[in-house]
């Protein structure tokens, strides 16, 4: 089954998580004035745990893409913040009774990164471009927190 994928938008994204991108006008100035502040733009949410920033650096894939995997994770939202310019592919699904259900795909727009919610169904760190370097806000603390699901029959993701 091939999927086709959508610009990132917020409206679109809502609901699986939070689109992180400085748009608009900003909430205040801060710094004298030199400085735009978009106040609190995720949603993060973790359990028993805290949030940790750790460094990622994902090999490049290329569209086509062949989506034969997601995760989610049950203790705690995971937020992908790029730290190049370039866009990402974005893959997430519904839950259906403990299952993912059809899978949507998002290209983001350079200078965009997301805010997955907990227990939302994603596919993995999906650069377009090297480096496939990004900063990623999620929990760290006791119990499991990744649970993946292989589909049956891989989904092919195109632009």
């Amino acid at each position: 089954m091939t999927i086709s994928a959508a610009p990132l938008t917020a409206v679109g994204f809502a609901p699986f998580g939070d689109v992180l991108e400085a748009s608009d006008e900003p909430d205040r100035l801060i710094n004298a004035g030199l400085c735009g502040r978009w106040n609190d733009r995720a949603r993060l949410d973790f359990g028993g745990g805290r949030a940790g920033i750790s460094i990622f650096n994902a090999e490049p894939r290329v569209l086509p893409y062949r989506l034969d995997m997601v995760e989610r994770h049950p203790e705690g939202s995971q937020a992908f913040l790029p730290m190049t310019q370039h866009p990402f592919l974005v893959t997430v699904a519904p839950d259906e009774d403990g299952t993912p259900g059809l899978p949507r795909a998002f290209l983001t727009a350079p200078g965009q990164g997301v805010n997955i919610l907990r227990n939302v169904w994603h596919g993995v760190l999906t650069p377009l471009h090297a480096p496939g370097l990004f900063a990623v806000v999620d929990y760290i603390g006791p119990g499991a927190n990744l649970e993946e699901h292989v589909f049956p029959t891989p989904f092919l993701v195109q632009a």
